[in-house]
């Protein structure tokens, strides 16, 4: 085999390669799940101007759970927060701190995943109620101060399984 053999088996190598790319990709999305596959029940992801944020995070569905929220934690990780998950939006939500022990961000969702209100820094023990206005369906607590840190402002998208995919602003 001469040189110039050897270049044209390297470039049709690479031709192969590229196509068989495209097609590993193509048939990705074509998947029900692929589309699926960035968002996990633990995880939620938000999108704004300060750029994306993830968080892993334990989710609340039931009156309960709700009702138990972050009570009684001594701490909780930088990238972690719990979701409260509402079967609709609600005409009125508000949190407070009755039992938790660490400062909170309190950040109210709309059906469509949309923030809408910032309660910043609840304070611990503390029983004053904390509203997040009409139409709230989701409601995520990350640490206290986060949001500020992050640059996390009214607008931003949350990405979740939770959001149902018809109405979600950023769907999974």
């Amino acid at each position: 085999m001469g040189g110039g053999d050897h270049r044209k088996k390297a470039v049709v190598t690479s031709a192969v390669r590229s196509r068989l790319a495209t097609v590993l990709l193509a048939l990705s999305l074509m998947l029900p799940g692929a589309a699926l596959a960035a968002c996990r029940a633990d995880t939620v992801e938000l999108r704004g101007d300060f750029g994306t944020a993830r968080f892993r995070v334990e989710t609340a569905r039931t009156p309960a759970e709700r009702n138990q929220g972050l009570m009684y934690r001594e701490e909780m990780a930088t990238g972690a927060g719990m979701l409260f998950v509402y079967p609709r939006a609600q005409n009125s939500v508000s949190f407070w701190m009755r039992n938790t022990l660490i400062p909170l961000d309190i950040l109210f969702f709309d059906r469509t995943g949309t923030l809408r209100t910032i309660q910043a820094e609840a304070k611990p023990l503390d029983e004053t109620p904390l509203p997040g206005g009409p139409g709230i369906r989701f409601v995520l607590e990350i640490n206290g101060g986060l949001a500020e840190r992050m640059g996390i402002e009214p607008g931003a998208l949350l990405r979740s399984p939770e959001v149902p995919a018809d109405l979600a602003a950023w769907p999974c």
